[in-house]
């Protein structure tokens, strides 16, 4: 992929146009910005890299992506190569990962400052309230090349790295990716800054410092309220989310299911391959649940080997149907681990025994309904495990 990655850079560096004294004082006031912004937030962007588990979002579009709109291909790039310089110092990663990560950035600049360029923008200074418009769409395409560059560069990557890959591994969370969005278009609001009034781009630095500070704490709330082994919800985050849509059901007059999913004989394959092999196992469910399962939705990890989801809009005949689909899935899984010495090895066939509650017919509260998909749980083993079983109504 970096030397695929030759052949960008000569095609955005051969049509470059040669930087002017003007040019070069807007790299520096973005490198300066940059800088101040870096160096202000070294030790939140070492917490947050730490505490990542998947795709970091770097913040750093906000002074990569202005450098793409009004500097030349190689000017954008040498901004790059300098943020990512001073990025090293907080990384803490292997010196391969980084530099590829580095080529990922600066790639993504390049091909963008190619594809803007070539779309003939106007000078900003003579534009007006109607061609505005025109830009905008514009800066619009050039954000979607910078984004999408980084995504199949890194996330190609990612995909075949991974045995079992997964879209929130590759891609990040939806949150993720809003604020890499967010970020882009912060760049967007200095680029215009930095053509229109250059020194206003100091406040750009004061507000990613603020920023960053505000994607720490995001992620900090997310920490609390995820399981660490299945980055599924935990029962704290769970149970938060299934009440607030217990509450929209409730108004509206409607219907949900709550689904306990609970694996048979876990216990076995943590004797048999090791706790990392459990381990894998349960990550390998989550991935699944999450493959199964609608986006509204609510997954999450009960404790040990149960799992839970809240199936919103669902009635009994529905939360039989998905109850259905996740034991097959379930059984169908080949998880790739290690046993206790080490070796290789593959689980396979793992049942599940799932019991289900639906509101208000089994209960009218989120503990009640739980309660019921428990009690289902107990049944659908004492019958053979492997099965889904429905809560008893309150009057039987």
């Amino acid at each position: 992929m970096e030397l695929v990655s030759i052949a960008g850079f000569v095609v955005a560096f051969s049509g470059a146009a040669t930087p002017t004294a003007s040019d070069w004082l807007e790299f520096g006031i973005l490198t300066a910005g940059a800088t101040v912004h870096i160096q202000l937030t070294q030790r939140q962007e070492e917490r947050r890299r730490n505490r990542s588990k998947t795709v970091l979002i770097d913040l750093i579009a906000v002074w990569v992506f202005p450098a793409v709109l009004v500097l030349p291909a190689t000017l954008a790039v040498l901004v790059v190569v300098v943020i990512r310089v001073q990025r090293w110092f907080t990384a803490r990663r292997p010196a391969h990962n980084f530099v590829y990560s580095s080529i990922s950035h600066s790639l993504a600049a390049a091909l963008a400052n190619v594809v803007y360029v070539a779309l003939d923008p106007v000078d900003w200074h003579d534009i007006t309230a109607l061609s505005s418009l025109r830009e905008f769409a514009l800066v619009l395409v050039a954000a979607a090349v910078y984004e999408g560059v980084q995504v199949i560069y890194v996330g190609g990557i990612l995909a075949l790295s991974e045995p079992h890959p997964t879209v929130r591994g590759v891609l990040g969370s939806k949150a993720d990716n809003l604020l890499e969005a967010i970020t882009t278009g912060l760049g967007a609001v200095t680029a215009v800054l930095l053509v229109t009034m250059p020194p206003t781009v100091a406040i750009m630095a004061v507000v990613t410092v603020v920023f960053n500070r505000l994607a720490e704490l995001d992620q900090l709330q997310d920490d609390v309220v995820t399981d660490p082994k299945t980055g599924l919800l935990n029962m704290r985050g769970w149970s938060e989310s299934a009440q607030r849509a217990l509450s929209r059901v409730h108004r509206a007059e409607g219907r949900l299911a709550v689904l306990m999913i609970d694996l048979d004989y876990f216990k076995w394959i943590n004797d048999t391959f090791g706790h990392p092999a459990g381990d894998d196992v349960l990550a390998s469910i989550a991935a699944a649940l999450r493959d199964v399962t609608r986006p509204a939705d609510i997954v999450g990890r009960f404790g040990g080997e149960e799992f839970l989801v809240l199936l919103p809009d669902a009635d009994g005949p529905a939360a039989e149907v998905a109850a259905e689909r996740i034991r097959r899935t379930i059984a169908a899984l080949h998880i790739d681990t290690t046993d206790k010495r080490g070796a290789q090895t593959t689980i396979t066939e793992r049942t599940t025994s799932i019991g289900v509650a639906v509101y208000p017919d089994h209960a009218a509260t989120l503990d009640g309904l739980m309660q019921a998909a428990d009690a289902a749980v107990y049944e659908a083993k004492e019958h053979g495990r492997n099965q889904v079983r429905f809560a008893a109504r309150p009057d039987q």
